[in-house]
């Protein structure tokens, strides 16, 4: 019989699942040198082979493409986060070893990459593919229509025969209902790597079929990537340059702060290697009152340590979720790479952030006109979720028996899949 497959193509991570008969699902696993896993990371590696042929490349994705990068220092070009470009009509495309690649190529390759990975597995039977999409995308002037288009585009090239888009948290929701014991309305919040959405939904069964009506919906584009950055930018940029001078002729200026905004971003700093601003960076060595952090900088890009600190990064934002305090190691940054790092710190510094996603979910309940007591369940999902001061949105809103969570990577992709395979899923697209 065919089968619907669920695609959550996340910031982070991405995950496949298949519907089956009985009304369960499972996700497809990938073999890679990597190892198998049933979720990957949402990254790429491209390396020269000469023995493929001159202008051949050794493509990877997940953790696959991880290891590539660390094996080669210097030699592999190394993309992750390529969700966040989806909605940039300024993202055009990016160059690997002189060859241009849009974001339909990439995300196609990656797909491609994780069929191959499937080892023979990939079904032929697939008769829809059911993508989930943020409600709000990431970046600072998103265009949903075009990244649409992108995933069209991508998702067309790989032969599926009928593609339908959902909503991220919908389709955790309806993988969350699939557990409810009576009626109920749920809120579900979807933290993602770039963006947080909220749906706000009610399910019933009506004749023994799961019946659910969309109430409301909201979203903004910042999450735990966001959080990433903020750490970056109070324990790594003022070591590499961040609020020194440089001269010209006779004016001390600033060293601008967008190099170190592009420094702070996983995917930004993939691309920002091979960009004129890069070049214009290198330029203010001979000029500026720093030159020892200016180079040190240089150097980190030059020799691709975006990803180790990211590493480090994030191992200390978990180490704050069940701690007053963690250490902070990064060690090519010599001493200034090994900090104490409080939460009480991290949680100012995140703050802004905190409130706008905090914003969001005022903003689902006023335009319904929904009270937190006419909320009967709250679904969290996504690892940001277990951010302290995340919780503690919910927390102060909601009575604590009605917050669950579960399934932070998972729950997506199987709620694609099941609502696919439900015979209704025109009526769930987004």
């Amino acid at each position: 019989m065919s089968r619907a497959l669920g695609l959550d193509f996340g910031t982070t991570n991405t995950v496949l699942a298949l519907a089956q008969d009985d009304n369960t699902t499972n996700s497809m696993s990938f073999t890679s040198s990597a190892g198998t896993t049933d979720s990957m990371r949402t990254a790429l590696s491209f390396m020269k082979d000469a023995q493929l042929g001159a202008q051949a490349l050794k493509v990877e994705a997940g953790q696959a493409a991880i290891r590539q990068f660390i094996d080669n220092p210097g030699d592999a070009r190394f993309l992750q986060s390529i969700k966040t470009f989806a909605a940039s009509p300024l993202f055009q495309g990016t160059l690997v070893f002189a060859r241009r690649h849009s974001f339909e190529d990439l995300m196609e390759v990656f797909l491609n990459r994780l069929k191959f990975y499937a080892d023979g597995a990939w079904p032929s039977d697939i008769s829809r593919l059911v993508a989930g999409r943020p409600v709000h995308f990431a970046g600072a002037n998103p265009d949903p229509a075009l990244a649409t288009e992108r995933y069209n585009a991508a998702l067309t090239r790989l032969g599926f025969p009928e593609i339908h888009y959902v909503y991220e948290p919908v389709a955790a929701a309806y993988y969350f209902a699939q557990t409810l014991k009576s009626d109920a309305n749920v809120l579900v919040a979807d933290f993602g790597g770039g963006t947080t959405d909220y749906s706000l939904i009610r399910f019933e069964r009506i004749a023994g079929k799961l019946k659910a009506t969309p109430i409301g919906h909201s979203g903004v584009g910042i999450a735990g990537d966001h959080f990433d950055a903020k750490m970056v930018d109070q324990l790594v940029a003022p070591e590499i340059g961040k609020g020194t001078h440089f001269k010209s002729f006779d004016k001390l200026l600033d060293v601008p702060a967008g190099y170190y905004a592009n420094f702070s971003r996983w995917n930004q700093l993939s691309i920002f290697k091979t960009t004129r601003e890069f070049t214009d960076l290198k330029s203010l060595v001979r000029s500026a009152t720093d030159p020892d952090k200016l180079e040190l900088f240089i150097d980190l890009v030059e020799h691709d340590e975006g990803y180790p600190l990211y590493q480090a990064i994030s191992a200390t934002k978990m180490a704050l979720s069940a701690a007053e305090e963690a250490e902070f190691h990064f060690s090519p940054l010599g001493k200034a790479g090994h900090k104490t790092v409080k939460r009480a710190d991290f949680e100012t510094w995140i703050a802004d952030d905190l409130a706008k996603i905090e914003g969001a979910l005022d903003d689902v309940l006023t335009k319904t006109n929904t009270s937190a007591d006419q909320v009967d369940k709250v679904f969290l999902t996504g690892g940001t979720s277990f951010v302290p001061a995340v919780r503690k949105i919910f927390t102060q809103r909601f009575d604590a028996d009605k917050i669950e969570s579960g399934g932070e990577l998972l729950s997506i992709a199987h709620g694609l899949a099941l609502i696919g395979e439900s015979g209704d899923v025109g009526e769930w697209s987004a």
